[in-house]
């Protein structure tokens, strides 16, 4: 008598970790349950992935929802379709709504929220600050909670922490890994003058420069290997950060992200303007280039979006009253395709940074590989499939991205959340599905 399952995926050529195989996988009860050859079996549902590559599902460990609070700009509804059609199954988060993810009471409005309307998995950050440091080591365990993030550099609310005693209490309250936005304030302050009165865009990256970075990081790591912390740098924009950060691998992995990785000063603030405005900044062509150097000597473990938007309205004040940030979630698979195309990383290792690297650094409970008993999550790809990123394809409320009108060689034709197919060839499927992601670190031991 042949197998039974729920979905097959048959004809595809399957990323998993023995390398790339042309072999069916079977998922039953929202986990994967063979691999092989499967023709013979039975199933209540198949796919079709001939001509296609099956990739782990894809996480984007850094967004920015902006619900509670600034839901004009984005919602955890639109956010999280936006992430589907991109080939996202998973998102983390970040504290900064309104009010800041400070404690229990908001991480469980967020996740009553997604409730019925979040077409992926989610979890999500609680901010540190001088008002919960006491609390942090019992609510970084709270279910449905990523982790502890601290703010070196320019947030909101209370969430900036930058005086080193207050860093050392957040640092030694809690055991899970802590990412960290690395910019000095102290130097962000000093240098404003650079544009306080009005500037050109292109500044950005003159006031918010490199050795803003290079500081908090050189003080971070050194923080870190004090209290014996684990943390994760965010959003690396320097290569001059990168001697630092590999001197610290024990303790420390790395973010950088697609933006940094394509696009380059001053050429992009030329273009875009203020829409290329982020925090920290889009730099040179020499940085850019020193970031690839990293993913290629494996100093960088993941990649995120930092999906970070702003109306169009409000990116178009003159610099410097404009705000940083911009969209990204729905275009980390399609713009990496590219660059794997074009040569600058291999498949397998895109799979490394955006599925088995957000697993390994978060410690993510069941996804991140295309394995045996693991979440049926998968992102499947055309790897020859070119088209033109438009805002039509966004599911963004803010309505816009740098990347409009940029052709990409690579599309997500499907993502598939536990065995549930949620996209198919552009399309949102069914009913918005998503669970909290569960961490092996917080999960309590259940008997069977």
């Amino acid at each position: 008598m042949s197998e039974s399952f729920d979905l097959v995926i048959t004809g595809g050529q399957v990323v998993t970790p023995n390398g790339i195989e042309a072999i069916d996988v079977g998922v039953r009860n929202g986990r994967i349950a063979a691999l092989g050859d499967l023709s013979g079996a039975e199933a209540k549902e198949r796919y079709d992935a001939a001509g296609q590559h099956v990739l782990p599902g894809a996480i984007d460990t850094q967004v920015h929802f902006r619900e509670p609070g600034l839901e004009h700009k984005e919602d955890l509804a639109c956010g999280t379709a936006a992430a589907a059609l991109g080939g996202i199954v998973a998102i983390f988060e970040m504290p900064n709504t309104q009010p800041n993810t400070l404690g229990a009471a908001e991480l469980a409005d967020k996740l009553a929220r997604c409730e019925n309307r979040a077409w992926t998995d989610h979890a999500f950050f609680i901010g540190a600050a001088e008002e919960n440091v006491d609390e942090l080591a019992e609510l970084e365990r709270l279910p449905g909670c990523a982790g502890i993030k601290i703010f070196m550099g320019s947030s909101t609310g209370s969430l900036l922490v930058e005086k080193e005693e207050l860093l050392l209490r957040v640092l030694k309250n809690g055991n899970r890994r802590c990412p960290i936005h690395a910019e000095d304030e102290d130097r962000l302050r000093e240098r404003f003058a650079l544009v306080r009165d009005g500037a050109d865009p292109v500044m950005h990256p003159v006031w918010r420069d490199a050795e803003a970075a290079v500081i908090a990081t050189t003080r971070i790591c050194r923080l870190a290997r004090q209290t014996g912390r684990r943390i994760q740098v965010l959003h690396v924009t320097s290569k001059d950060e990168l001697p630092i950060l590999a001197a610290n691998k024990d303790l420390v992995t790395v973010e950088t992200t697609p933006q940094h990785l394509t696009l380059s000063a001053p050429d992009c603030y030329e273009r875009l303007g203020t829409f290329a405005q982020m925090n920290p900044p889009i730099r040179d062509e020499e940085h850019r280039l020193g970031l690839w150097e990293g993913i290629r000597n494996g100093i960088v473990d993941v990649l995120g979006s930092d999906h970070a938007p702003h109306t169009i309205e409000e990116k178009q004040k003159p610099y410097p009253k404009s705000p940083s940030g911009m969209p990204g979630v729905q275009t980390l698979i399609p713009l990496m395709l590219d660059h794997v195309n074009k040569g600058n990383l291999s498949l397998e290792r895109l799979v490394d940074l955006t599925s088995s690297g957000p697993a390994r650094v978060y410690n993510i409970a069941g996804k991140g590989r295309i394995a045996c008993g693991f979440d049926a999550d998968f992102t499947i790809v055309d790897m020859n499939r070119e088209e033109t990123i438009t805002k039509e394809w966004l599911a963004y409320k803010c309505g816009w991205s740098p990347f409009d009108g940029v052709q990409v060689k690579g599309w997500p034709m499907a993502t598939i959340i536990r065995g549930t197919v949620v996209m198919k060839d552009g399309e949102l499927l069914g009913d918005p599905q998503g669970k909290p992601v569960r961490f092996t670190d917080t999960e309590p031991f259940r008997a069977s």
